[in-house]
């Protein structure tokens, strides 16, 4: 974990100091012009550094700022980081002018105005929320049809706000839902955002009973915090326990970075294993162990599919299911790239959603 954490902070300062030399070279300005937009540059890094040693201790509009701009900042480096490295590579093959990397206007205008369209586009991407049906048949007995809706990732804090929630709130009770679940973090980084803006009242306006699992963001931004949030929205917080709930069990794993995480099979113990069984696991590893324990249909999420491509190409290298549907034996799994979304909010080849369950009787011919 810790040579992950070095990467996150090491890559985007690698990055930005070669952005730095690059835009050097290509602006046609005089050096008071560079040095004025270079600075700008790294104001905007030290924006997604401070986020993680003090966003707390500023007020909420100017840490709201700071957080939009630091990650905003680091998607946007991505990509000029990706757009620099193709023109390098297209200059040493001679397909492109070493001309076209200097002190050329032209290219600047084409990259500024390129990179504004596509993250304009990304924005509006994000915000529209995608409904994904999905219909189960079971033999199991059911007391009724139920209509089920599905989210994760919400990430509410400084940038996903109380307009957002609410926005949200509204598309859920638009079903009509019996059971809302909720695969884990809800909470971004902080729970002093989400409690200065009393998220926790809009939870208890969805129409539907709501049952919730951890995520490791909960953790980062501290557990017991999260607890009394849940408590204060109504949300039944399963953390490695079991509900039942018209006629269906309903399972929420402790995420996957807790210590104190229990085996599923420790967990179902004492269930009823002839009862429909819903697994909600935050982050989507060793999916075998659901179909080792008879879990029905498990629902995951944390992985936001990379929020930007290429950054799902390395989501899945990673999970043997990072986005969509799957299903391994008797079990089905589906993993959701999110509705909300960590740092800044685009999307680039991934879509925010949520997924609306009818879980309906087998019927026999």
């Amino acid at each position: 974990m810790k040579f992950w954490m070095l990467l996150f902070f090491v890559l985007p300062l690698v990055g930005i100091t070669y952005i730095g030399y690059r835009t050097w070279r290509l602006l046609p300005f005089a050096a008071a012009g560079k040095f004025t937009l270079l600075a700008i540059m790294i104001l905007c890094m030290a924006c997604f550094f401070l986020q993680f040693s003090g966003l707390n201790r500023l007020s909420i509009p100017v840490a709201r700022v700071v957080y939009e701009i630091g990650n905003s900042t680091l998607f946007i480096l991505l990509y000029l980081v990706m757009v620099y490295l193709v023109l390098d590579l297209l200059r040493l093959v001679h397909v492109v002018p070493s001309s076209w990397m200097v002190s050329n206007g032209r290219t600047a205008l084409s990259i500024f105005v390129g990179m504004t369209l596509l993250f304009t586009y990304s924005y509006f991407h994000y915000m529209h929320k995608t409904r994904v049906p999905l219909q189960i048949e079971t033999s199991k007995t059911l007391e009724r049809p139920l209509k089920i809706v599905m989210l994760a990732d919400l990430h509410l804090g400084y940038h996903n706000d109380k307009t957002e929630l609410q926005r949200w709130v509204g598309l859920i009770n638009a079903e009509h839902p019996d059971l809302v679940l909720i695969a884990g973090d809800i909470i971004d980084n902080s729970v002093k955002p989400l409690l200065a803006a009393r998220m926790s009242d809009e939870f208890r306006h969805i129409s539907a009973p709501i049952y919730a699992c951890f995520g490791n963001h909960e953790y980062f931004g501290g557990s017991r915090q999260a607890h009394e949030f849940y408590k204060a929205a109504g949300i039944n917080l399963l953390n490695d326990s079991v509900a039942t709930k018209y006629g269906i069990n309903i399972v929420g794993r402790d995420d996957y970075s807790s210590p104190h995480r229990k085996k599923l099979s420790e967990i179902l113990k004492n269930a009823d294993k002839q009862l429909f069984t819903i697994d909600i696991d935050h982050e989507p590893y060793h999916l075998e162990e659901a179909q080792q324990n008879g879990i029905d249909f498990q629902f995951s999420g944390h992985t936001h599919y990379g929020q930007v491509w290429p950054l799902s190409w390395i989501e899945d290298a990673i999970y043997e299911d990072a986005f969509g549907p799957l299903k391994k034996g008797n079990t089905q799994y589906y993993v959701t790239s999110g509705m909300g979304i960590w740092g800044a909010k685009f999307r680039i080849g991934t879509r925010s959603e949520y997924v609306v369950l009818d879980l309906i009787p087998h019927k026999e011919i």
